[in-house]
């Protein structure tokens, strides 16, 4: 990504309805790696990046950056952490299209 076109796409989502808008398409989706490159991006656009993130989520940076990487496989309390960290919450929904393929 460009240099102002990322600087651009941090300053979106640094606001938290545009980062949780973002996250909520990605965890639609449904791929494990996409629901990562999403918190990963999102992490990376906070004024304090992702050590400020691993404080506030209280996490071990390194731990951070091993979970929000490509092969990230993060536990629940780990993923929640981070959401929490970010100032977001998790809500669940009835899924309107309950069979399609997973």
């Amino acid at each position: 990504m460009a240099p102002n076109v990322r600087a651009t796409h941090n300053e979106h989502l640094r606001d938290p309805e545009v980062a949780a808008e973002y996250l909520s398409e990605a965890l639609e989706e449904g791929d494990a790696s996409v629901i990562l490159m999403a918190l990963r991006n999102i992490a990376e656009a906070q004024e304090d990046g992702i050590t400020g993130l691993a404080k506030r989520s209280h996490l071990g940076r390194e731990s951070m950056y091993k979970m929000l990487s490509a092969s990230g496989n993060p536990k629940l309390s780990s993923f929640t952490k981070v959401i929490h960290g970010l100032g977001l919450k998790l809500k669940v929904e009835i899924d309107k299209n309950p069979h399609r393929a997973a």
